[in-house]
């Protein structure tokens, strides 16, 4: 399986999930696969708002807005070091 890099289209997306890391690197079958992987591991409002009370649709989500990430196929990430 590839590797695909996710990042925000814009670095100061108040929606992206871990302000001190432009991008989150994980293994999927393809792009579509990737994005779902990110939204089921960084799920954005998962309860709704009062404001909007579907689960995972609040302003706080990628779901509806596709062109907001960008996901392309990237090389295997280096093992970080503790």
């Amino acid at each position: 399986m590839p590797w695909f890099s996710l990042r925000p289209r814009d670095p100061a997306d108040p929606r992206w999930p871990l302000p001190d890391e432009p991008e989150v690197v994980l293994k999927a079958a393809d792009a579509a696969e990737a994005r779902a992987k990110f939204a089921q591991a960084y799920p954005s409002e998962p309860f709704g708002t009062p404001a909007v009370p579907v689960p995972d649709s609040g302003a706080g989500s990628f779901r509806n807005d596709p062109d907001a990430l960008v996901v392309s196929e990237t090389a295997e990430p280096p093992a970080r070091r503790a």
